[in-house]
């Protein structure tokens, strides 16, 4: 029987792949892609040969990827869905098995943590910190009492797993997602690999780099309901994206934040972060356009065209207004 292990290409994806891997480990092939590439069935669902195997499926969205999801069922495919982003109704099937919580407090990686009774905590709490749920890591921490300095190394490892994520195609990225989840594999505490591996210090001149220009750029819209900045089209900005949202939204923890980037067809690939204080409407806002999805604390549009801009800022003030 062949395994394929299918992953969200950030913080989250590796972290909860990962501590599924060290309680049981398998020799899988890996499918993944950028933090934005979450049609990752469809992949297996174009190969014919892909049937009767056991599929593992970690933080993509149930609903996005329903299609393929369904013929992978029909050609006898085991599969094990765990995610925390809207999934709409969710189909009953002897060869599916579901743990989607989209509660806002929770990512993929405390998912599993809850399925393996904590055997791997520290993981869940990078995890949850490169989600930028930074009350839900410290409360999964306080089960494990690092000391404050080891508490911000496993911050810094999760928020650099998850900057490294971000473009809109691999060679936008310091290392690939796949690349990233070996470099880890070895690690059954992230303090080790915060110590003994090369990969974060390549990350950490990169986000200081990126994160420089990013700072420097004035919101576009600051109103009493939230701020939205607009970046130009080069590499910086699609890996600063998710990360400078993040920053923005804990900044100000009353307000909406979004971010657009411009895609330079004509498109702007935009991050949306709910209030902190509130964490519910991104996703709303952004299924309301083509390529949009997420979840309710942090969405997201991949192709957001030019002549919608007004529509979408109509949207944003209309869904975060009090």
């Amino acid at each position: 029987m062949t395994d394929y292990d299918v992953f969200n290409g950030d913080a989250d994806g590796i972290c909860a792949l990962h501590q599924l891997r060290l309680a049981e480990p398998r020799e899988s092939r890996l499918i993944t892609g950028v933090k934005r590439d979450i049609d990752l069935l469809a992949r297996l669902a174009e190969d014919p040969a892909v049937c009767d195997s056991r599929i593992t499926v970690l933080d993509i969205s149930f609903d996005k990827n329903r299609q393929a999801l369904d013929i992978l069922l029909g050609r006898g495919n085991n599969i094990h869905y765990i995610d925390h982003h809207f999934a709409g109704e969710i189909p009953s099937a002897d060869l599916l098995t579901t743990d989607i919580d989209p509660d806002p407090e929770i990512c993929t990686g405390l998912i599993v943590d809850r399925l393996l009774g904590g055997r791997f905590r520290a993981w869940a709490v990078v995890a949850a910190f490169g989600d930028n749920l930074h009350d839900s890591a410290q409360a999964a921490a306080s089960e494990i009492s690092p000391a404050p300095d080891d508490l911000a190394k496993l911050r810094e490892i999760g928020e650099l797993l998850n900057y490294n994520g971000y473009g809109k195609v691999l060679s936008d990225l310091h290392f690939s997602p796949a690349l990233l989840y070996e470099a880890v594999r070895p690690f059954a505490d992230p303090l080790d690999f915060y110590h003994e591996s090369d990969v974060l210090a390549q990350l950490r001149r990169g986000f200081i780099h990126d994160m420089e220009l990013a700072r420097n750029t004035p919101p576009l819209i600051d109103s009493g309901i939230g701020r939205i900045y607009k970046f130009p089209a080069a590499t910086w900005p699609r890996r600063a994206a998710g990360v400078f949202a993040n920053e923005k939204a804990r900044e100000v923890p009353d307000k909406a934040h979004a971010l657009l980037v411009d895609n330079g067809d004509g498109s702007f690939m935009a991050s949306v972060r709910a209030p902190l204080a509130r964490k519910q409407g991104a996703v709303d806002l952004c299924r309301r356009f083509p390529s949009g999805g997420g979840r309710a604390a942090a969405a997201g549009i991949n192709n957001l065209p030019q002549g919608r801009l007004d529509d979408f800022f109509h949207a944003f003030e209309e869904t975060f207004s009090p």
